[in-house]
């Protein structure tokens, strides 16, 4: 069948839902068409900027009923700039909106008949600058410097020198870096050619602890005015506890290389979560939103059900970041991470702690789990907390095969949240509950926990 519509094409729509990238969705003589900015219940113009056999994409052009969760956006770049998606939205409509893209995905992607029960989105009371972490990548437009965030879909910088999402911290030391940069005529990255120097700044801000570690990313050894940068920083940035050079000299889209320079400071700053301290490097994997972080790791604990007698796993571990901040509610943890410098940092946060029912092992878990089996470890609790791409099928097969009482999944991805969760279905695990919490507000992203436990047969077969 041929598309009702061809690139170029101004059509009007009605807009029946949200996109998980949180674009306007609707029908054209029974065609979907995604418009970026449009919102559930809006009459709107659009011109058809992209046509696939079985969708197109299109530009709004004109509200002509809008929707009554329509807000004007905060920020002046919000259309331009791709780090947000909803500004335009009210808040209480984000949080609709989320917990209705955790529904769908369990409906289309896990093939759930009967309605897995999703709770309400976990909010929060200001969902404002709440970002500890912001990775600026710096460029040339027209010969000037420039630093901000690329356009949606782009390597397109937006120059700004403020973020609504940012920790105020953050933002300052941005603006510093940049204006001695261009002071000094220290000259940015160019992507296409691969010159210049300084390609991102990166700043990470400890909330409980107040302190700050600046990360010049650079293309190479060569830092012109080096000496110089640490003097003015000092003085401007009275908080910042570690000033970095990370040096990559790659043509990749990858941030941060692999050698670090301290430049002056600390190599580490701290910071807290409830009770647990932990350590970050520049390449320490540590949630973005502490504050909501904080809500999710109450939340992991709540489906966990510690009673101070039971055996974790947790899988994915990282750094150790749920992992310690359960195990004064578990009799030992165990963590398994396939990065050897994140374990590094997870058996080092287990130290400052003074946490020493704890391990911690580097590898893949589906080949270290079989081992600590082997060895007569029986999980009561494993906790699983992957990448956005969800757990492979043998990870979940060991999952399985350990025959824990309770799984407690941690996603950033709803689609491979409910792909993952028929996989376990099918293997005797059945989905609870699941609790979405709003870790990024303003933006399309929700994070998830869910419980699950296994149901109807033993998993050995028998009744």
């Amino acid at each position: 069948m041929k598309p009702p519509v061809t690139t170029g094409d101004i059509i009007e729509l009605t807009v029946t839902g949200q996109s998980h990238t949180g674009d306007g969705v609707g029908k054209y003589e029974g065609f979907t068409v995604f418009v970026p900015l449009a919102l559930t219940g809006e009459r709107i113009r659009a011109k058809i900027t992209k046509v696939k056999k079985t969708y197109a994409h299109g530009r709004m052009l004109e509200i002509l009923e809008p929707a009554p969760a329509r807000t004007e956006p905060a920020c002046p770049v919000f259309e331009r700039c791709g780090g947000c998606q909803l500004q335009h939205v009210s808040y209480e409509e984000q949080l609709r909106i989320k917990r209705q893209q955790v529904i769908d995905s369990f409906q289309r992607i896990g093939g759930w008949e009967e309605p897995v029960p999703v709770l309400p989105v976990i909010g929060m009371q200001d969902p404002w600058a709440y970002r500890n972490k912001a990775q600026v990548p710096f460029g040339l437009r027209g010969g000037e410097l420039v630093a901000g965030f690329y356009a949606a879909g782009t390597h397109t910088i937006v120059d700004m020198d403020t973020c609504g999402i940012q920790h105020p911290d953050n933002d300052q030391a941005v603006r510093e870096v940049k204006r001695l940069a261009k002071e000094w005529g220290i000259s940015p990255y160019d992507e296409k050619n691969h010159r210049g120097v300084l390609r991102h700044v990166m700043v990470r801000t400890g909330f409980a602890t107040g302190e700050m570690m600046v990360v010049l990313v650079t293309n190479g050894k060569r830092l012109p005015h080096r000496e110089m940068l640490v003097t003015e920083l000092r003085k401007a940035l009275p908080r910042m506890k570690s000033l970095v050079q990370n040096i990559n000299d790659r043509r990749t889209n990858v941030i941060l290389g692999r050698k670090n320079r301290l430049l002056w400071g600390e190599p580490v700053i701290r910071d807290r979560i409830g009770s647990v301290t932990y350590v970050i490097s520049p390449q320490s994997f540590f949630q973005v939103n502490p504050v909501q972080t904080r809500v999710l790791y109450d939340q992991v604990r709540r489906y966990a059900r510690l009673t101070g007698r039971e055996i974790v796993m947790d899988v994915y571990c990282g750094a150790g970041t749920i992992g310690l901040y359960l195990a004064d509610g578990a009799a030992w943890v165990y963590g398994v991470e396939s990065v050897a410098e994140a374990v590094e940092d997870a058996r080092r946060n287990a130290q400052i702690n003074g946490i020493e029912h704890v391990t911690f092992v580097a590898g893949k878990a589906e080949e270290v789990m079989p081992k600590w089996r082997e060895q007569g470890i029986r999980p009561d609790v494993i906790v699983v907390d992957p990448p956005r791409k969800g757990c492979d099928p043998v990870l979940l097969d060991t999952v399985v095969d350990m025959h824990p009482k309770r799984l407690v999944y941690v996603s950033c991805n709803p689609a491979t949240l409910a792909r993952d969760a028929r996989y376990l279905r099918e293997r005797g695990f059945e989905t609870r509950e699941v609790q979405p919490v709003d870790m990024f507000p303003h933006t399309s992203h929700v994070e998830c926990v869910a419980w699950m436990e296994p149901v109807g047969k033993t998993l050995d077969g028998n009744k």
